[in-house]
C-alpha cells in the first residue's frame, strides 16, 4: 500500500462502491472512488473480467496518481451459455439499468424449467500500485446459485432480486450486509485480496 494508505476505487457503480468500501474498512484503506476526482469510466473493451478489470484499474491509477483497486463482475446462466457475462451491466443495452436487465433476463428464462436455471456471479479484482505495474495483484472469485422466476428482497443490487444462493436459499437482495460480503463473489475476491495487501 502507500504510505498514506489511499486508494481509488474504479467504479461509478454506487452498489460496488458501498461494498468494497465496506470491505477495505478493516484495513484502515481510505477508499477514494474514482468520481470524487473527475476519473472518467474507461471503455471496456476487454473480452474477459481479468481483462476489464486490470483496465479500469489502470485508467484510475494513471490519471490519479494512487494505487487502484477495479472489480469487473457479472452473472453468469449456464442456459444462456454464460451470458450476460462480461455484459451483465448493459444486457438490456447502452442505457440499460438494473430492473430492464432483469427484466430481459426473466424473458430469456420464462420458458426454462427450475433445475436448468443454475448461474454464478463472477468476480475478478486487479490491484495496481502504479499505472506502470506489469505484476497487478488479480484476485477472482464465484458464487453458485439459481435464477428464479421472480424478484425478492430490497438489499443489494444488480441481479440480486433475482439471485437464489445455493448455500441460504433465500435472494441475495435479502441477505444481511454482514452476510453477503461473507458468502458473495466480491468477498471472497476481497478476502484473498486483503490477505494479499496485508503480506505484501
Amino acid at each position: 500500500m502507500s504510505s498514506d494508505n489511499k486508494l481509488v476505487l474504479a467504479s461509478a457503480n454506487p452498489g460496488k462502491i458501498k461494498e468494497l468500501q465496506q470491505m477495505l474498512d478493516s484495513l484502515g484503506i481510505q477508499v477514494i472512488p474514482q468520481t470524487e476526482l473527475d476519473i472518467p469510466d474507461i471503455e471496456e473493451t476487454g473480452l474477459s473480467f481479468v481483462e476489464n478489470s486490470i483496465l479500469k484499474a489502470r485508467n484510475a491509477t494513471a490519471l490519479s496518481g494512487l494505487p487502484a483497486i477495479a472489480d469487473d463482475s457479472g452473472l453468469e446462466v449456464d442456459y444462456l451459455k454464460g451470458a450476460p457475462g462480461i455484459y451483465s451491466a448493459r444486457f438490456a443495452g447502452a442505457d440499460a439499468t438494473d430492473a430492464s436487465n432483469r427484466n430481459k433476463l426473466l424473458e430469456l428464462l420464462a420458458a426454462v424449467p427450475t433445475g436448468q436455471r443454475t448461474a454464478r456471479y463472477q468476480t475478478v479484482l486487479a490491484y495496481m500500485r502504479h499505472a506502470n505495474d506489469s505484476t497487478p495483484i488479480i484476485c477472482q472469485g464465484s458464487w453458485e446459485g439459481s435464477i428464479a422466476t421472480d424478484e425478492k428482497g430490497d438489499g443489494g443490487f444488480g441481479y440480486d432480486p433475482l439471485f437464489i444462493v445455493s448455500e441460504t436459499n433465500c435472494r441475495a437482495a435479502e441477505l444481511d450486509k454482514e452476510t453477503k460480503n461473507r458468502l458473495s463473489h466480491r468477498g471472497k475476491a476481497m478476502a484473498n485480496l486483503l490477505q494479499k495487501l496485508q503480506t505484501s
